[in-house]
């Protein structure tokens, strides 16, 4: 049973734009959750379709819309849901993917039982609009594999993220010149004094849109433009030289890409395919969804 008038013990954090296509999905597959216990804060950026009304027609009220006039990006989003957030907790979701029924309960746990850990990912399921799958995103599970790498990517889905208030009140995202890396420069400025982890189990469902280079690009060259920043400011020239250096090569393969017929390279980015059992898993729960 859910208690209202209470904190909730997470607040998931959804920034939104013109999402009428898909927030019914994902709304419901929050409110399947095995853990009540939390508030969503959809955060409008000046959306002029019926995103806020589809919401606001759940009629769940944990589910508080917070609309903007005017679009002003993620960064700014997220931290003001920051402000706004009521929970122990804070979790990330986009609009258009899925949360498996245990997602919030297996994370919430986890940092219950790991005092230690400040943020939380997990392992995501890519699918096609249609529901098929297109594999699984990279993942490592504790914090010295996820940071080993930094200047090709530190391996947490954005959208699986699950940590603790106070910690993203410390760091906060930063604005403008991370537009599209947001993600990847908070981790990388926050590694250092941070405790990263990830959960084994598949708790998200990660919707892969048509490929972009012009997207892929400009979230590529944030991501190494914070790194070469943050390798500088410790001294590290031959660090930047090499996030530069990488971000260069990759972009000859995102060009490629765009290319008629060559749009599998993207999803190079796989690191495999889901077993029997969690294509099963996966299967039903798109069953529930597919039709909403």
């Amino acid at each position: 049973m859910v208690t209202v008038g209470t904190d909730p013990l997470v607040t998931i954090a959804l920034p939104a734009r013109n999402a009428e296509l898909t927030i019914r999905q994902t709304l419901e597959s929050l409110r399947w959750q095995t853990l009540e216990s939390w508030e969503l804060l959809l955060m409008d950026d000046g959306s002029t379709d019926g995103t806020a009304d589809i919401v606001r027609a759940v009629g769940d009220p944990r589910m508080r819309v917070v609309s903007a006039e005017r679009s002003a990006g993620l960064a700014t989003r997220l931290n003001e849901s920051i402000d706004l957030a009521r929970g122990r907790y804070f979790a990330r979701m986009d609009a258009d993917d899925i949360a498996y029924p245990d997602r919030l309960r297996a994370q919430v746990d986890y940092l219950e039982c790991h005092p230690e850990v400040d943020l939380l990912a997990a392992r995501a399921l890519v699918f096609k609009g249609d529901g098929e799958i297109v594999g699984l995103l990279p993942w490592q599970g504790e914090h010295r594999a996820i940071v080993a790498r930094p200047w090709s990517g530190i391996p947490m889905p954005h959208p699986t993220w699950c940590g603790r208030t106070a910690w993203f009140r410390r760091w906060r995202y930063a604005y403008p010149d991370a537009a599209r890396a947001e993600d990847q420069e908070l981790l990388i400025r926050a590694a250092n004094a941070s405790t990263f982890a990830a959960c084994p189990e598949i708790l998200l469902a990660y919707r892969q849109g048509s490929y972009s280079a012009s997207k892929t690009l400009k979230g590529r060259f944030g991501r190494a433009r914070a790194f070469a920043r943050h390798a500088l400011a410790a001294g590290d020239l031959v660090g930047a030289c090499r996030a530069w250096a990488l971000a260069l090569a990759k972009a000859g393969v995102d060009l490629a890409a765009a290319l008629p017929g060559f749009d599998a390279l993207y999803f190079r980015r796989m690191s495999g395919q889901p077993d029997a059992a969690q294509v099963r898993e996966w299967e039903l729960l798109w069953l529930r969804l597919r039709d909403l």
